[in-house]
């Protein structure tokens, strides 16, 4: 099978992750997805660097995944004026501050996390080979749709007064009028 028969591709991806001191004394840390390594091996919170107070982390190692029924998405992506990584992270389970949850190349699957609310999504910029390995996968799946206008039905859809009144009104006159309760004489 080539490359060109494939449904998806993926590449590991690893995510740096930068804790900075908080400015306020309702955050103590800030954290922030900073960088992704393409082709990375597995890592798990390993830190890179520290500088001062600030502290870089390959936090986790996720598969990019690039689906050729997504490549709009792709494409609109790579037609950013920095094409851009999405990282989604959720609030961590045990000791790890943050769970990465995932990567994607799609602006498109970003905006569906980031309207829940339930997750930080944060912005990467695209290396040069990572764009490029996207762009050549796109430029192989792409197929612009060809815009179809619907035609209207030509029945007549006027002539029957569908769902007009109440049926417990038993009268022609005022068939929008509300039912009223008949009111008993005591």
């Amino acid at each position: 099978m080539t490359s060109a028969d494939q449904k998806s591709i993926s590449m590991p991806l690893g995510v740096v992750v930068r804790r900075t001191p908080g400015v306020t004394r309702w955050a103590e840390h800030i954290w922030s997805a900073v960088a992704v390594l393409p082709g990375a091996g597995e890592a798990n919170w390993k830190e890179l660097r520290s500088e001062g107070d600030s502290v870089e982390f390959h936090a986790a190692t996720l598969p990019l995944e690039l689906f050729r029924t997504d490549t709009e998405a792709y494409l609109h992506g790579l037609s950013a004026k920095v094409p851009c990584i999405y990282v989604v992270m959720r609030e961590g389970v045990g000791k790890e501050p943050l769970d990465v949850a995932l990567v994607t190349a799609s602006p498109y699957e970003a905006q569906d996390y980031a309207d829940t609310g339930e997750e930080l999504v944060e912005k990467v910029p695209m290396t040069e080979g990572l764009a490029a390995w996207i762009r050549d996968y796109v430029n192989a799946h792409h197929a612009d749709e060809v815009f179809i206008k619907r035609r209207r039905d030509k029945k007549r859809i006027d002539l029957k007064e569908d769902g007009i009144g109440d049926a417990r009104i038993r009268q022609t006159a005022d068939v929008y009028r509300a039912p009223q309760r008949k009111e008993t004489v005591h």
